[in-house]
């Protein structure tokens, strides 16, 4: 009788035990990691190699941290040049050569208005440190303690920031209605819910039965990520500027994903014309390294020594790959060309729409953009608009990285598939990073039944 041999089970690949360790050590609270498992080991510019060897066109971009991609070689080469030189990677908030350079960079990317007579504040790394430090500012700066805030925003993470993002519950931050045409909390859209927003700012401020006392501040997004990739219209814009300064009300402007060009001008701002009094800056600035600071007005500069600082706020590499991002971005017109390219894409995105019946809207500036999907079997409202359809939208984000496409999800109910895609992609790259996701939205409206539970969302023209 023939003895049978055993073979041993093949060893899982390594990238699985490296998730299997992850799940069993984190916590809960991360997030990424659950809708991307993913092992990154290698990349560069749009693209990702995970453990696995299989490659990915990133649209994350770190949150919109890369303006520049991964690993780009300018950002590589001004951090290898401060390791050479010998300079001291930690300095609390003394001044050095790499520092005074980064300032000059930003300082000369910014609105001439602002930056003839601005002051900056390094902060902690992260963006809602930096949120936190613009409050602790306009309030010393006024005398004044009460915040207005949008709906849909998200400022962070830390207890001031979140109070003043969209889903805080009671709280002493006062809610105004953001525009957003798709689902305008007016039910009129376009300028008419934009011009309503403004009046009911003004009566809140200007009625003295409405409880809402004037506020240290007033602080926004121009264009709320997300939030659900919703752009500002420039005129309401002009017209916060307008009621915050008749009535001698600071405005702190978000700028944390929408700058160094993100949405097709250096800042957001700048489609506008309108020069905040403070702007809170992040992600990009430090070059794919954490760094977060604040620039304001010089006449709010009246806090005291210590009354705002942060052990780690002076990072020196973060601070030199942040100028050498500055300055590449300044220097090769990336903003401009991101304006263009995604004004192509956006193209693109409603000839998908118009294709689609569980598409409800796409929008975006520049490259930062869009799609929201909604459940085509449900009645839309009196201005056209579906309840969102997180189940899909969760299924496509799947289908995409099946497809090799990394994207992030937003929004209401997280339904908005986010596009964030470095400033350096080519045209082949966003048709590239087109077609997956057409591909990956054809696939998921076939397998995934809508909210109601009524069918399958079907391709716009054909039978379920």
């Amino acid at each position: 009788m023939a003895l049978t041999e055993t073979v041993p089970a093949a060893a899982p690949p390594a990238h699985e035990g490296i998730l299997r360790r992850q799940s069993l050590r984190e916590s809960a609270a991360r997030t990424y990691a659950r809708s991307l498992p993913i092992v990154p080991v290698r990349a560069r510019g749009l693209t990702i190699e995970g453990a696995d060897g299989r490659r990915y066109l990133d649209c994350l971009s770190g949150a919109g941290t890369l303006a520049l991609g991964h690993n780009h070689p300018v950002v590589l080469e001004a951090i290898r040049t401060v390791l050479d030189s010998g300079a001291p990677l930690h300095i609390l908030d003394l001044a050095t050569p790499v520092k005074d350079a980064f300032t000059t960079e930003l300082f000369a990317t910014l609105p001439g208005e602002l930056a003839e007579k601005a002051r900056i504040q390094f902060c902690s790394p992260a963006g809602t440190d930096a949120v936190e430090a613009a409050f602790t500012l306009v309030r010393t700066a006024t005398g004044r303690d009460g915040l207005m805030a949008f709906s849909g925003a998200y400022h962070g993470m830390t207890s001031q920031a979140l109070a003043a993002s969209g889903g805080a519950q009671h709280t002493g931050v006062v809610k105004l209605p953001y525009p957003y045409d798709y689902r305008c909390p007016f039910g009129t859209g376009g300028e008419r819910g934009a011009e309503l927003s403004a009046r009911w700012t003004e009566s809140l401020l200007d009625d003295d039965r409405s409880g809402v006392p004037r506020p240290a501040a007033m602080i926004l997004e121009p264009v709320q990520g997300e939030g659900g990739v919703i752009p500002a219209p420039d005129r309401w814009l002009r017209r916060m500027r307008e009621i915050t300064t008749a009535r001698q009300i600071p405005l702190i402007v978000d700028e944390v994903q929408t700058g160094v060009g993100r949405t097709g001008t250096f800042w957001a701002v700048e489609h506008s014309g309108i020069v905040p009094d403070v702007l809170v800056l992040s992600k990009a600035i430090g070059g794919s390294l954490p760094l977060a600071v604040i620039v304001y007005r010089e006449e709010l500069d009246s806090w005291q020594p210590g009354a705002h600082a942060g052990t780690f706020r002076g990072n020196q590499l973060a601070m030199a790959a942040g100028r050498a991002t500055l300055a590449y971005v300044r220097a090769n017109g990336l903003a401009e060309r991101a304006g263009e390219l995604g004004a192509r894409m956006l193209t693109r995105l409603r000839a998908l729409a118009a294709a689609h019946d569980c598409i409800g809207d796409v929008r975006g500036r520049g490259l930062m953009l869009g799609v929201e999907l909604v459940d085509r079997a449900a009645d839309a409202d009196a201005t056209g608009a579906r309840p969102a359809d997180p189940q899909l939208a969760a299924a496509v984000q799947h289908a995409c990285l099946d497809r090799g496409l990394i994207v992030e999800l937003g929004g209401r109910h997280s339904a908005v598939v986010r596009l964030l895609p470095p400033l350096t992609i080519t045209d082949e790259q966003a048709d590239a990073i087109l077609d997956r996701l057409a591909d990956a939205i054809t696939a998921a409206v076939r397998t995934t039944p809508g909210p109601t539970g009524s069918s399958p969302t079907t391709l716009r023209g054909t039978s379920p």
